[in-house]
């Protein structure tokens, strides 16, 4: 155990860091497993969703995160699935404008 001030606080953040890293990477893993298991357009989109997560927070590389993505995306279209269809966002509706007022004339 540390005798210096600092040299404890950092092995504190550095055990956070580390419970916080596990987490990420468990739940990497248990995604790709699923993925693996079976096939489909929603455990292909929960499988990038959590490598992204990781690249953010910094457990994977982004390079490494594009392989596996390029891996899952292979494994994917082998299996027939479309992955594009979970990914796909809901369609907004459009905003409705509102009329420009016109200025109001000039009193005199």
């Amino acid at each position: 155990m540390p005798i210096i001030k600092s040299a404890k606080k950092r092995v504190r953040t550095a055990q956070k860091a580390a419970v916080r890293n596990s987490k990420t990477k468990r739940s990497l893993r248990s995604a790709f497993k699923l993925f693996a298991a079976g096939p489909s357009s929603k455990s292909h989109s929960s499988a990038q969703s959590a490598l992204d997560k990781a690249v953010k927070k910094g457990v994977v590389h982004k390079n490494k995160a594009a392989r596996l993505k390029k891996k899952a995306a292979a494994k994917a279209k082998a299996a027939g699935v479309k992955p594009g269809k979970a990914t796909a966002k809901k369609a907004t509706p459009a905003k409705k404008i509102a009329p420009k007022k016109k200025p109001a004339a000039k009193k005199k």
